[in-house]
């Protein structure tokens, strides 16, 4: 292992933070012998919100509500949008995103005051909004599984996002809320190449065993879609029918998609990985990137910024509908069910 590389980590950088004044460096006027960084090994803080569901003001995402149990994720994806949030907690979005993670011990407690507060009109919560509900800490900390518990009681419906195989986990929860249509599941495969899979997403479950989440899920009746995202053209563009095709065979219901884009750090993360990993197509990458964003690898766009324009965006479009329409015809996700909504329910819950 070279020096400067960190194994099992997306991110080989800290970057610096927008809001503080200071920055850790490993420049010394008298020179240092060894590197600063000696291990960037996982550290989990407890976080104490007063409260827990987010709403989603994004055109764009086409959600009411989100619900994170935790901040920073240790599957370390080097594109990952959310890594800009760590710096508002005083972290770097660089390796102190996969390291220094947040975990919400509470957030059962508080999902279950907010949605029975008398105020509250039922709507879908998305489980994240962020990072990952299924990463490596949860099967320690169980806290996606405690508030599955919460919206199985009070029959509330839940989608969820995941790249991780402990979803399985809790498959009897998940089963016994699709019988009244209370959730819906979208398992994100990035790519089938499994080399380029280590690579970009270094502590996520292999392609092979989301496909494989995908067909248990379908076979116990739990609605699941595929989300082939991001598209990163001159890394993963072409492997959209592939994606969709294997997703399908293994009982998909529907397919979803996003283009990457590198706004606030991600530009310098995602172009230092780039550089180390694929040195050859560092020029083209980054290049087809900035065309699908109006010549700038950043976007903030609503309407644009997940889907690109021009006519790159349109090939990718193109590619992408013309494979849903062939492996998905006649599927479709069912609607959340809104009635079932109750203040009551078979599980015993215990907050400690």
């Amino acid at each position: 292992m070279e020096k400067d590389h960190w194994k099992g980590r997306g991110a080989q950088l800290q970057t610096g933070n927008r809001f503080s004044s200071q920055h850790l460096v490993t420049e010394h006027s008298e020179g240092l012998d060894e590197e600063l960084i000696l291990s960037p090994k996982t550290k989990i803080r407890l976080e104490h919100p007063k409260t827990i569901i987010n709403p989603v003001k994004s055109p764009d995402i086409g959600l009411s509500f989100s619900l994170n149990p935790y901040q920073g994720c240790e599957h370390g994806c080097s594109y990952c949008y959310a890594r800009n949030s760590h710096e508002y907690y005083g972290f770097s979005a660089g390796l102190d995103f996969e390291t220094q993670l947040m975990a919400k011990p509470d957030a059962p407690r508080l999902l279950e005051k907010q949605i029975l507060s008398s105020n509250w009109k039922v709507a879908p919560i998305s489980l994240s909004g962020n990072t990952d509900c299924y990463q490596p800490i949860e099967k320690k900390m169980g806290i996606t599984r405690q508030l599955l518990e919460v919206f199985a009681r009070y029959r509330h419906p839940v989608g969820i996002i995941t790249k991780n195989s402990l979803i399985e986990r809790d498959i009897d929860i998940l089963q016994d809320l699709a019988k009244e249509d209370l959730v819906q599941v979208y398992i994100s495969i990035t790519s089938l190449n499994e080399e380029l899979r280590r690579k970009m997403e270094p502590r996520t479950a292999s392609a092979s065993k989301r496909l494989q989440i995908i067909e248990k899920l379908s076979n116990v009746g739990v609605p699941v879609a595929v989300m082939n995202a991001p598209i990163i053209p001159g890394l993963n563009d072409q492997e959209i029918p592939e994606i969709l095709k294997a997703s399908a065979e293994k009982g998909a219901r529907s397919a979803g998609m996003t283009v990457v884009r590198l706004n606030g750090k991600l530009e310098e993360i995602f172009s230092d990985w780039l550089k180390r990993n694929y040195p050859d197509r560092f020029q083209k990458v980054m290049g087809q990137i900035a065309e699908l964003h109006g010549g700038s690898v950043k976007d903030v766009e609503f309407g644009r910024r997940m889907k690109g324009e021009g006519i790159l965006a349109e090939m990718i479009h193109q590619l992408f509908y013309t494979s849903k329409k062939k492996y998905f015809s006649n599927r479709t996700m069912p609607k959340f069910n809104l009635q079932a909504f109750r203040k009551g329910g078979n599980y015993s819950l215990n907050f400690g």
